[in-house]
């Protein structure tokens, strides 16, 4: 019974240290980016383009906040994590952040998916071998893609835009 015994012990223990890395991962991703409230001139730039959609905190908060909506927030997070990846310089953190946004985001198995050609998951594949800030950048494209071709429209028709833009304007009529 010792190696069952002792291998169901060490299954057990990685089976913990998984959940734990799990809950903290889950910790560590902000319900939304800190940012003042947009102002009307902000958001009525948003309208004019994606870009300027996505420069700004506020209007990645709105715009993840409609994604929730569509059941596709995880484009949103994927997205927000390889901007993150890029901004570090640590070659162990940006391993460690590359196999958490792998095993979050590009794995079948994880709940949080994204959807991307094979081709694009091939060269990811290829670049988990040495993970650089650099690795994602062909998935991170092609999902600012998605988001724009397919949810933006969508996003400046729903009432989640409309709501706040008209919010706004009303302030600015009272100011």
């Amino acid at each position: 019974c010792l190696l069952p015994c002792s291998l169901t012990v060490r299954n057990q223990e990685e089976e913990r240290a998984r959940r734990a890395s799990q809950e903290l991962q889950a910790e560590s991703i902000p319900n939304c980016e800190e940012s003042p409230a947009p102002t009307l001139e902000e958001v009525n730039a948003w309208a004019q383009s994606f870009d300027k959609l996505m420069l700004t905190p506020a209007g990645r908060n709105a715009f993840r906040e409609f994604l929730r909506t569509e059941f596709s927030e995880e484009n949103m997070l994927f997205w927000m994590a390889c901007e993150e990846l890029k901004q570090e310089s640590n070659k162990s953190v940006i391993e460690e952040k590359a196999r958490l946004i792998y095993e979050d985001y590009i794995s079948i198995l994880s709940p949080k998916e994204v959807s991307l050609d094979s081709r694009v998951r091939e060269v990811i594949n290829r670049n988990m071998l040495e993970p650089s800030q650099h690795t994602f950048d062909d998935a991170q494209l092609q999902i600012y893609t998605l988001m724009h071709r397919d949810s933006y429209p969508r996003f400046m028709n729903s009432a989640i835009y409309k709501d706040l833009l008209r919010s706004l304007a009303e302030k600015s009529i009272e100011a």
